[in-house]
């Protein structure tokens, strides 16, 4: 049967890609049987004609859409571009009796009408009966679409283990130290390019500070290390930085991106994540403990399988954790439930391939990957273990997302406490009662309502009884709730088949739970029939010889330093990615991140030690017009501060940032709309904290965020664009929130007793790092006094005496110094 326009064409425009080397290798002859007489009669007098009249037009000798043809038994068991149309004696397996049923809203055929129910029945029957036909028993070996050759997959560069190769040595080794440099300037020789020397002391302590910690340096910070004349002045400075509480709020972030965090749902029920923030603080307290990446790993995929002994702290902690597999937006209102699960388990597949492994698995849900050596047995080899998580308590309208409950021992002593003291007061109030209906005259009739009944209670007893609910009333109010965290846990073990078209609707071959095949090196891990598989997939994942979890964290620390990966597509490593510009130093910093123990702090400290990293962003012509990308890091590229580094850096040399760690911000409560029927918005964003605990609201993000190119909260984001439009200046011009920031800006400079010289200077190193030069003063200060004059003028004619000309004079000039290039743009 001809299958859907939309389908069609979609599948149309994937078959005009490239087909990986690796599809289309194994053949198997079709599983048809001899046909009978009385068979082939059924399906010449029922089958045929059918076929004739609804089907070959677009599927038959002349026309083949989406490369489907139905006129011969061959072309069915071949299928088109969305795979096999017919499986002998599987309807259910058939796209052909998926289609015909209308079962599936993206394929129904005939797409004008659909087939009688004889018509249907007929087909079925023909399907069961083992798909009899003239041509039965002498069809030749059938092609199966979408097969994977291991071995030749396994020959690009991201499937072979990394290799530690000897950095390279040259005329300049004796000033290359640090192995990064020995491979860059390996390069740039190569290139005949000449790098940039270092970075001025300011600059460079401007630029790791913002790197580290998301902040600017204090004018303290900046006399500290001018001051400090030692060759490990700047080696200081990093592990004061990497120290700082900061530094897990900062970096936090990066990983927040990648697991697309968000606070609300989105989609089509935009409801509160009220726990979700349990897990940011996992996220910035693991980085700030340099937890190691192999456990921060396992925890997230597994924390919930893993023996925490008694240490209630570390189990807590732990099935927090897992709360990366449930972060993604849902369809909370999906009315096919089997639909909603495959929905959920695609959104986790994709989100573990493009954050752990950097590959596009998500891509192999109805098809084998059209570039990758993923099949697509392999992708349901993984639902599998996503099947067997439970992720949802309920997939009923409202659906809802599982939750751990992670109380104390004393929180849940105290519960029971409390819940018992209930229990009390309501046998009390029964007791009561019943006391005093025993008393009544005439005694209580069994058709006497009790409201009825209480109102012949005494004016005393019935004021007591009163009194004793509203206290019960309160008590029960006042429950202590138990907290609970967005997490996952094993639930009822499957394998899953495989779903033809990605449809739940359509079955084909179970598959055993496991990973791709191209990538299991070592052979495949072995997953206990009792367990879902997730602990031994995330093991897989981190035991130091995986080509890909190395690399692929690496490169993300990589691209948080220069602004772009070694790989320029950070979330992905496959073929369809950018191959490294430089290879061999990308394994060598995989290999040694292993070797060091997965450690994230001490390979933040061999890049930021490193020249590569130290060097200024001064503009070279020859070498820019031999590398204008700067590709080889013959210079630091000049890069613009991120939406919360700007803002974070307002509220600092505002004096206006409240350092608090931790925490919920948050104004609904769990599973709460964030927008009613009556479109309210709670929704705040004039908090004083730092933007990592900024509530983020998907479907409705922070417009400052959004318009300095924040993440996509519904999508892993690993590669930020940095934009450059009107609207970035108009905001820092013309904001509310500018302005009340640079007017407090501006308090804290005219507390000081000194000369509008003396605050310039303050004004210029706390916002610049540097001091301003004379002609900056001597502009600054004319500035100051004309506006001031000005100010004084419009005052005089419209009578107010209210506002302060000084203030507001200061405020403006605050205002342009942290609106311009400098204060946005590290260098």
């Amino acid at each position: 049967m001809i299958h859907h326009i939309v389908v069609g064409a979609v599948m149309g425009l994937l078959a005009m890609s490239p087909i990986a080397a690796w599809a289309e290798k194994d053949v198997k002859r079709s599983d048809t049987v001899q046909a009978t007489p009385e068979q082939l009669d059924f399906f010449e007098s029922k089958i045929r004609p059918l076929l004739i009249d609804h089907c070959y037009e677009c599927h038959g000798r002349d026309s083949q859409e989406s490369e489907l043809r139905v006129d011969t038994l061959g072309g069915m068991l071949t299928g088109g571009l969305a795979g096999a149309s017919l499986v002998p004696g599987k309807p259910t397996s058939s796209l052909l009796v998926t289609a015909v049923r209308y079962q599936d809203n993206d394929l129904k055929m005939p797409p004008d009408e659909k087939l009688s129910d004889i018509q249907i029945a007929d087909l079925i029957r023909w399907v069961e009966m083992g798909a009899p036909h003239p041509d039965s028993g002498t069809v030749g070996p059938i092609v199966q679409r979408g097969e994977v050759d291991v071995q030749e997959g396994r020959k690009h560069w991201a499937f072979q283990t990394p290799d530690k190769a000897t950095p390279p040595v040259g005329d300049a080794s004796s000033d290359a130290p640090n192995p990064i440099d020995a491979f860059v300037l390996a390069k740039l020789r190569a290139q005949g390019l000449r790098p940039n020397p270092p970075a001025d002391k300011r600059t460079l302590l401007r630029r790791v500070t913002f790197d580290l910690i998301g902040l600017p340096p204090t004018p303290e910070e900046i006399d500290a290390f001018l001051a400090d004349g030692s060759r490990d002045a700047f080696a200081s400075v990093v592990d004061r930085l990497l120290a700082s509480p900061h530094y897990g709020e900062r970096w936090g972030r990066h990983w927040l991106d990648v697991a697309r965090y968000a606070d609300s749902n989105g989609l089509d029920e935009n409801v509160v994540h009220g726990n979700a923030w349990r897990y940011r603080d996992y996220v910035v307290r693991s980085l700030n403990d340099d937890k190691p990446y192999d456990e921060f790993v396992v925890e997230q995929l597994a924390g919930d399988l893993l023996d925490s002994d008694d240490d209630v702290e570390l189990r807590h902690e732990r099935l927090i954790a897992t709360g990366f597999l449930v972060l993604g937006p849902k369809v909370l209102a999906e009315q096919d439930e089997a639909k909603m699960a495959m929905d959920i388990i695609d959104e986790q597949i994709d989100t573990v391939g493009r954050s752990l492994l950097g590959l596009t698995l998500g891509c192999a849900r109805c098809h084998t990957h059209k570039f990758d050596p993923i099949s697509h047995h392999d992708y349901y080899g993984l639902a599998g273990i996503f099947q067997s998580t439970q992720t949802m308590d309920s997939y009923k309208t409202v659906a809802k997302w599982h939750e751990n409950t992670i109380e104390t021992p004393q929180q849940a002593a105290d519960l029971t406490a409390h819940e018992e003291k209930i229990t009390a007061r309501e046998k009390l109030i029964a007791d009561n009662v019943a006391a005093a209906k025993s008393n009544l005259d005439p005694p209580v009739d069994s058709e006497e309502k009790p409201g009825e009944v209480e109102k012949r209670f005494p004016a005393e007893t019935q004021a007591e009884l009163k009194t004793l609910r509203e206290e019960l009333a309160a008590w029960k109010e006042a429950t202590p709730e138990l907290p609970t965290a967005m997490g996952v846990t094993d639930g009822e073990i499957v394998d899953t088949a495989v779903h033809l078209r990605g449809s739940h609707l359509t079955l084909g071959d179970v598959v055993s739970r496991r990973v791709p095949e191209v990538l299991a090196l070592d052979d495949q891990p072995a997953i206990p029939d009792e367990q879902s598989g997730r602990l031994q997939f995330a093991q897989w994942l981190t035991n130091g010889r995986h080509p890909l979890t190395a690399r692929v964290m690496v490169n993300r620390m990589w691209r948080g330093h220069f602004g772009k990966g070694l790989v320029s597509t950070v979330d992905n490593f496959g073929l369809k990615g950018s191959p490294p510009s430089h290879p061999e130093l990308l394994d060598w910093l995989a290999v040694r991140f292993v070797e060091e123990g997965w450690s994230i702090k001490a390979m933040h400290r061999m890049i930021l030690l490193s020249q590569t990293y130290q060097r200024s962003s001064d503009f070279d012509a020859e070498n820019a017009g031999l590398d204008p990308g700067n590709q080889w890091y013959w210079r630091f590229s000049l890069r613009r501060l991120e939406a919360e580094a700007i803002r974070d850096g307002l509220l600092a040399v505002s004096g206006q940032l409240d350092p608090t760690t931790g925490g919920n911000l948050m104004q609904y409560k769990n599973r709460e709309y964030v927008f009613n029927h009556t479109s309210q918005d709670k929704s705040k964003y004039d908090s004083t904290r730092r933007s990592i605990y900024v509530p983020v609201i998907r479907n409705h993000l922070y417009d400052m965020f959004q318009l300095f190119d924040y993440t996509d909260a519904s999508v892993l984001t690993g590669d930020r664009n940095t934009s450059t439009i009107a609207p970035q200046a108009l905001f820092l011009m013309n904001s509310e929130m500018v302005s009340d920031l640079t007017f407090a800006l501006a308090d804290r400079l005219l507390e000081d007793d000194a000369d509008s010289s003396q605050r310039i200077r303050r004004l210029y190193r706390e916002a610049y790092g540097r001091p301003p030069s004379d002609l900056e003063i001597s502009e600054g200060v004319r500035f100051l006094s004309q506006f001031e004059t000005l100010l004084q003028r419009n005052q005089v004619a419209s009578g107010d005496r209210e506002s302060d000309p000084e203030r507001s004079a200061w405020q403006a000039f605050c205002q342009a110094v942290v609106s311009s290039s400098e204060f946005v743009y590290i260098r």
